[in-house]
Parts: structure tokens; C-alpha cells; sequence
């Protein structure tokens, strides 16, 4: 009689869990047909800050480099469809030392996985500065004149849904 109730409790429990799955597969594919689970993820926007601080009285040298050798690279990626807007700012007053940046430049690239590619920008690089000998000595000095120099990817945070 014992073997006969062991049996069963294991049949039920075999019954059960089936049971378990049979419900768990039916609840998920129902998500899927709604969009739930199954849908593909959506593809988000990858946003970058690029902090330079340039050395006393070198900030305007900075820019104009940065103009003439480094922004005209970016507008060809934005052009390819890798980056979705490039946009530079100043701080309108001073802050301490250790804290102070002169230009933050923000890229927002189309996602993720192309902001981290390893895109290889040296043949865009050669077409739009054909005098290569100029473009590398000039691109030499604007990180000459840098102090500090940091790149901060950044994300959103929806203060409504926290």
C-alpha cells in the first residue's frame, strides 16, 4: 500500500508541474501576440559628453582647431546615419579649478553598439584634408593645449516613473 501512495504522490506532482509549464507557456505566448516579451527590443539613442579644458588662454586656439579638423569629421558620421546630432556648449561663468571644463561637446549616436564599433574615421579623414602633414600637426596641438580631457557616456533618468 505505501509503494501504491508514493507512486501516486510523484505521478501527481509530475502531473502538477507539467500542469505549471503548460500555463507559464500559454501566458507567455499570449504577451508576445500583444508585443510584450517577444517584440523586439526598440533602439535607443547612445548619448556621449565630451569634456575638454583647455590651458590657460588656450581655449579659443582650442576651438578654432577643433572647427577646422575635428567638426567636419563629425558632420560626415552624422551624414552616414552613425550619429544623430552633434552639439558643443561653453559654461557661461567660471567654476574652481579642478572642477573647470571650457567645452562640453555632446554626440548623440544612433545606438549603442555604433558608438562602441571602433569606426575607422581615416579614410574620411583623408578625403576631407587631402594635405594630411597639416591636418595631423594641427590635430598634434589641439591636444597639446588640452589640461584635461573626458568622455561620459550619459543616460536619462524618467523622474516620473521612479
Amino acid at each position: 500500500m505505501q509503494k501504491r501512495v508514493a507512486w501516486s504522490w510523484g505521478w501527481l506532482t509530475m502531473a502538477a508541474v507539467g500542469l505549471a509549464a503548460l500555463l507559464w507557456a500559454t501566458a507567455i505566448g499570449a504577451r508576445a501576440q500583444q508585443g510584450g516579451m517577444a517584440a523586439a527590443p526598440k533602439e535607443q539613442p547612445y548619448v556621449v559628453e565630451y569634456y575638454y579644458k583647455a590651458k590657460w588662454g588656450h581655449a579659443e586656439e582650442f576651438l578654432t582647431l577643433f572647427k577646422k579638423n575635428h567638426y567636419p569629421v563629425l558632420k560626415k558620421e552624422i551624414e552616414l546615419g552613425r550619429m544623430l546630432k552633434v552639439s558643443m556648449t561653453a559654461p557661461r561663468y567660471h567654476a574652481t579649478e579642478d572642477g573647470r571644463w571650457d567645452y562640453r561637446v555632446t554626440i548623440v549616436f544612433k545606438n549603442a553598439a555604433i558608438a562602441n564599433d571602433n569606426f575607422d574615421s581615416a579614410p574620411l579623414i583623408k578625403q576631407l584634408y587631402p594635405d594630411q602633414e597639416t591636418y595631423k600637426k594641427e590635430e598634434q596641438r589641439r591636444f597639446e593645449i588640452l589640461d584635461a580631457h573626458r568622455d561620459l557616456p550619459i543616460k536619462d533618468v524618467d523622474l516620473d516613473t521612479r
